[in-house]
């Protein structure tokens, strides 16, 4: 079967109407003109490709064939290396003016400010995979008597912190009860502001972090708009590491139909079990 349509998700920003993209972590990726560089590999000038963020993927493969199949009002949390969200509002990706909305990692959710910030943002500093790595380390600086586990790892990654909360390190526990805190509060953040049906999250911590789901859930309503916090579901993605392929595969159809699929405008009767109620 011939190639129609292509769909591309960055970890960045992406300009739909030009194709280029901003993608801090890959280099030279500043205004990078992706889609032409796209077409001038392709031997058929007539493939449609669309360029989009990997924050509205991760909520369209979501809406399209995961956890929030039904639902036209919805947030993706990815927590990674980074962290951001895709925003689904009234069925259409929220996008706001420059395509930056759902940059959640830069929420404010501490005080004082910290030079480190200005980098990633305070959410994301505190609670994305670099960030559990940095806490655990810098917990280690304090604590002298420690002699656990991650003494031995020579670089602490977020992996290390949840291999070592496994075998009940408390230094591990600490980082990850702290983690809690933040991803309840942002979740507040959102539920308060966005008042969606469905709170997805994914990324690579969720993965081992999505134990944890009902204890941000239990944070989340703490401090969240009650109503809204009664209304809303917790979920994990349902697709995993595959949601922003989904998405990109979404984006191609939909270039290609020229309209939206109709999972994202109709209910289904098809929606998954409510994870948290």
């Amino acid at each position: 079967m011939a190639v129609k349509a292509m769909g591309v998700a960055v970890p960045g920003i992406a300009d739909p109407r030009t194709g280029r993209v901003w993608a801090p972590n890959i280099q030279g990726w500043d205004d990078y003109p992706l889609r032409d560089e796209l077409r001038d590999g392709l031997s058929d000038s007539a493939v449609k490709i669309v360029v989009d963020c990997d924050r509205a993927a991760y909520i369209l493969g979501e809406a399209w064939q995961g956890a929030a199949r039904g639902c036209r009002d919805a947030i993706f949390v990815a927590v990674g290396t980074g962290i951001g969200a895709g925003v689904l509002v009234d069925g259409r990706v929220l996008r706001g003016e420059g395509g930056i909305a759902g940059a959640i990692g830069w929420l404010a959710l501490d005080r004082p400010f910290l030079s480190e910030y200005s980098d990633c943002g305070c959410f994301e500093s505190h609670a994305s995979g670099q960030g559990l790595a940095r806490a655990a380390r810098d917990l280690l600086v304090r604590r002298k008597g420690y002699r656990g586990r991650l003494l031995d790892k020579p670089s602490i990654t977020a992996r290390d912190v949840f291999e070592a909360y496994e075998r009940r390190d408390e230094v591990a526990r600490e980082v990850l009860e702290q983690a809690v805190v933040y991803w309840g509060m942002a979740a507040a953040n959102l539920i308060s502001l966005l008042n969606p049906e469905a709170l997805i999250f994914g990324g690579g911590v969720f993965g081992p972090a999505r134990r944890f789901l009902d204890e941000i859930a239990a944070e989340a309503r703490r401090w969240a708009q009650p109503v809204s916090a009664r209304r809303v579901r917790f979920e994990a993605s349902a697709l995993g590491g595959d949601a922003g392929l989904y998405g990109a595969a979404y984006l191609a159809l939909q270039r290609l139909r020229g309209k939206p699929l109709q999972p994202l405008n109709q209910t289904s009767n098809t929606r998954p079990k409510a994870r948290v109620q």
